[in-house]
């Protein structure tokens, strides 16, 4: 029995598929090790060095004058370098340009007269002087450490903590579900009145759909708020409401929805609308028993979208939502917890992987859906 050779070409394929499926990996991958590392170790080295011992340069200032204690007649300031990080001390100096410059169990002159350091490789330092220590700040201690590799949740533990987390994520939740539910239940009529009902202009109101897609959201934000906070004055409506962030994510959902929509209804069998007419169906009966249910993975697909860019949107959010305390989005609280620079990279990890949880969640559940409902949608039209 001879097998059946493969050709090369589906080997390019599956390799090229591996390839693509590994890039995009790896950055989802690096970023959930850098969620859970300690954010000393963040700091110095990259995500890829999470199992092996890293080299740190720290510069570490021992307690002040107030820390002393009288031993034997001396002066004793004790400690230990490398407080809760674990490791062992390669060696050390009194400068932060010169962190080796003394190796593990040197006692060192200092500038005060007669007074010692001694840091030992377990980061046991020790600063003795014959007469009682003056001033007010520490003395610094540079040192170079090998720390082994450590995982913790405190960066989770800091960002879920932060005050106003809760009710940032409560708002969150309320411009997410009904921004996706609204253009659906909008651009289902409209789909299936483009795709099945004749009246004069279809075609040109399927061109006027199909060129809004290109229209950038930044061109049309400016506009679209003086026009909600014009009628919101003549019907005495409050300019930063959820109502407005609401209307703004459905106008700025529908061309996709109507689109896809669309192209997926006017590839339904025509057969089963014509029965359904000849039985006396309506077009809202035909609709609604009909074609709705046959449309579940276009109307899933949509959502996806929709859901994710709702939930990570802040733009949109804050211009007819606001930047108040009790007004600020899931994403807009993260933003903030980084401070004015941005620096807390601990803070950016674990922030990205807590405002993913909803959308995976979503995701997962109508994934089967997404390319049936993509494809169908792609490769019909009438």
């Amino acid at each position: 029995m001879t097998g059946t050779k493969r050709s090369p070409l589906i080997w390019v394929v599956h390799l090229s598929v591996l390839l693509i499926v590994v890039l995009w990996t790896l950055p989802t991958a690096g970023l959930l090790i850098s969620s859970l590392r300690d954010k000393n170790q963040l700091a110095s080295s990259g995500w890829w060095t999470a199992l092996s011992t890293s080299t740190q340069n720290v510069v570490f200032r021992a307690p002040g004058p107030e820390a002393q204690v009288e031993k034997d007649g001396k002066f004793v300031i004790s400690g230990n370098v490398l407080e809760d990080r674990g490791g062992e001390v390669s060696a050390w100096g009194t400068t932060p340009t010169k962190p080796s410059e003394f190796q593990p169990g040197a006692t060192v002159p200092l500038r005060e007269e007669g007074s010692t350091l001694t840091v030992q490789s377990d980061g046991a330092f020790e600063i003795v002087s014959p007469t009682k220590l003056e001033g007010n700040r520490g003395q610094r201690i540079a040192f170079v450490a090998s720390i082994p590799p450590r995982f913790t949740l405190d960066n989770y533990r800091e960002v879920l903590s932060a005050q106003g987390i809760g009710s940032s994520f409560i708002n969150s939740l309320t411009v997410a579900i009904p921004s996706t539910v609204i253009p659906i239940l909008v651009a289902a009529f409209a789909a299936y009145a483009l795709a099945w009902m004749k009246f004069p202009g279809r075609a040109l109101i399927i061109a006027m759909v199909v060129g809004l897609l290109v229209v950038p959201l930044q061109m049309s934000l400016i506009p679209l708020l003086k026009m909600y906070n014009g009628v919101g004055n003549i019907f005495g409506v409050p300019s930063k409401t959820y109502l407005g962030i609401w209307l703004a994510h459905t106008g700025f959902g529908l061309p996709l929805a109507i689109y896809l929509l669309r192209n997926y209804m006017a590839g339904l069998p025509r057969e089963i609308m014509e029965s359904a007419r000849v039985d006396g169906a309506t077009d809202f009966e035909i609709f609604l028993k009909i074609v709705l249910p046959l449309s579940f993975p276009a109307l899933a697909s949509f959502a996806i979208f929709q859901f994710l860019w709702t939930w990570n949107d802040l733009l949109v959010a804050m211009v007819f939502l606001g930047a108040g305390n009790e007004e600020l989005v899931l994403t807009g609280r993260l933003v903030n917890l980084l401070g004015s620079r941005g620096g807390n990279w601990e803070i950016l990890t674990a922030s990205a992987f807590i405002t993913i949880i909803v959308p995976l969640l979503v995701f997962f559940t109508l994934q089967r859906f997404l390319v049936r409902g993509l494809l169908a949608g792609s490769v019909k039209g009438g």
